[in-house]
């Protein structure tokens, strides 16, 4: 079970623009199985199934795309720290583009390219871990940002983790080759994200990682209400070098009549139905204070 984190991106100042001198960290997990990947802000947590030398070979492929992915990301911040308007971006590196490329139908919206980078990390990294590979099963978990490979016949389940200070697996999800899924990604307040609304967490399935991402990101911003006993504060006092300037997010939340919390999921549930009926998401579960909305079909998420 590959189990979620609430972030659906990375720890707020650790984008910094500078040159990254020291090589990444790689290393299989203790139980052998899982390899693990870290370079700055971005933590990889890589498993597979099939052939033994299949999956070694993976994980060598893998291993050598990643020596470059953070520099060339921290290369083009300013660009994709910028909100998105009318003209489209033309980053050069990959992960960028899929950055963009995910982003870009939210354009409507305040969005920066920044809202799909551990999604977008994610898929890159998981394209380089699968070429020319005969796996069962793969995925790499970005922070909680997943991307996922299913091969003819096989099948992942995933745990879905609703409150990151009661871990449990709150909700599940089964996915098989025929379900066109291959990403999870999940977003919310309280976790390393910043937000303008108030989920405990939205997690959302689409069809790959950084799909996911931005999503879980915009629905999470939507979860909202007013009432006294939410405070917020501009982005810009918590991180100097955050993509969201002077924009409020949410910094604490009291207590919420059941009224609130329902008209905040309502509006969550809202805009996750206008984006799976857009096409941009197979299914979402928006929580918020042991209350939950899910969209989309039970078959591909559903409640214990």
């Amino acid at each position: 079970r590959c189990a979620p984190s609430r972030s659906a991106r990375p720890t707020p100042g650790r984008w910094k623009s500078r040159t990254f001198r020291n090589a990444p960290d790689i290393r299989l997990l203790p139980d052998g199985r899982r390899l693990h990947l870290q370079h700055g802000p971005i933590d990889l947590v890589v498993g597979a199934s099939g052939a033994r030398a299949e999956i070694e070979a993976a994980y060598g492929q893998i291993g050598a795309a990643f020596q470059d992915v953070l520099q060339r990301l921290v290369d083009e911040l300013t660009l994709l720290r910028t909100p998105l308007g009318e003209a489209r971006p033309q980053p050069a590196g990959r992960v960028a583009r899929r950055m963009v490329a995910a982003c870009w139908p939210h354009r409507a919206v305040f969005v920066t390219p920044m809202a799909a980078v551990a999604g977008a990390v994610a898929d890159e990294m998981l394209a380089a871990l699968t070429a020319g590979r005969a796996l069962e099963t793969a995925y790499v978990n970005n922070g909680g940002d997943i991307a996922i490979h299913l091969a003819p016949g096989a099948a992942l389940d995933l745990g879905i983790v609703a409150a990151i200070d009661s871990p449990a697996i709150d909700a599940t999800a089964r996915l098989s080759h025929g379900i066109p899924v291959r990403g999870i990604a999940t977003s919310g307040w309280r976790g390393r994200s910043r937000s303008f609304g108030i989920a405990d967490s939205v997690t959302v399935l689409a069809g790959d990682a950084a799909a996911a991402d931005v999503a879980a990101t915009l629905i999470a911003n939507q979860v909202t209400v007013d009432h006294p006993a939410i405070r917020r504060r501009p982005a810009a006092e918590l991180d100097d070098d955050s993509d969201l300037g002077d924009r409020p997010v949410t910094v604490a939340v009291g207590g919420l009549p059941a009224a609130a919390a329902d008209a905040a999921l309502d509006r969550g549930a809202r805009a996750a139905r206008s984006m799976r009926r857009a096409g941009h998401i197979a299914a979402a579960m928006v929580v918020l204070r042991a209350r939950h909305r899910a969209v989309g079909d039970a078959g591909a998420l559903a409640k214990p």
